[in-house]
């Protein structure tokens, strides 16, 4: 038989035939590196495109002025300035807290002294990520990212409040999103310093004030 007239199966035979078994094996695990690799890619795209994202609060403050100034005021807005040395030292010292320990980046504390930590556009460090530093909007109301400027925002000035609490928006804040550090792991619970969600959760965060538009359809 000429080589003009080899068949794809023969070439198929020739071709495994030249291959050693351990090729096979190197083939699979280069396949299976490429595929992760891909993979990888395709999540990393879209973990930075993600609606779920946190926003900052500069974002909110464009169409709610007053009540960032009222938040801006609170012990929410500053909680990332307990973490450093120096501050409220009696308080550190009644729990067993070392004041003059620097603890801005200490993974024990982060959660609950920023916003999204570890989430797509959320706290990454006060170098970084200054204005997540601290329990802003998002940490209440959700990630804007689902919400603000797609269903409400300037561009939709009288979106209905229902598709944005559809979207992701939370409102009003529930409990929940307290006693996700308002808790018995906190080293201040239970002691005079202590925050009683249940009792604090209708004062909310910040003064309250009445938008110009309708958002209750």
């Amino acid at each position: 038989m000429s080589k003009d007239r080899i068949g794809p199966d023969e070439n198929l035979r020739a071709l495994h035939l030249r291959i050693p078994p351990y090729g096979w094996a190197v083939i699979g695990f280069i396949t299976l590196i490429l595929a992760a690799l891909a993979f990888y890619r395709t999540q990393a795209t879209y973990e930075h495109l993600a609606e779920d994202k946190y926003l900052g609060p500069s974002r909110c403050k464009a169409c709610h002025p007053r009540q960032y100034e009222s938040w801006a005021k609170t012990r929410m807005a500053h909680s990332f300035s307990l973490l450093r040395p120096g501050v409220k030292v009696q308080e550190k010292w009644s729990v067993k807290l070392d004041p003059l320990a620097d603890y801005t980046h200490d993974a024990r504390c982060l959660p609950c002294h920023t916003t999204g930590l570890g989430l797509p556009g959320g706290f990454v460090s006060f170098e970084t990520t200054p204005d997540l530093a601290g329990v802003t909007c998002e940490s209440c109301h959700g990630p804007g990212g689902s919400y603000a400027e797609l269903v409400m925002g300037s561009r939709n000035p009288r979106f209905s409040t229902a598709d944005a609490r559809k979207s992701g928006l939370i409102y009003p804040p529930t409990e929940v999103a307290c006693m996700a550090c308002h808790n018995s792991r906190s080293p201040f619970f239970g002691t005079a310093d202590w925050f009683d969600p249940s009792q604090r959760i209708n004062q909310g965060a910040h003064e309250h004030f009445h938008v110009n538009y309708d958002h209750g359809r």
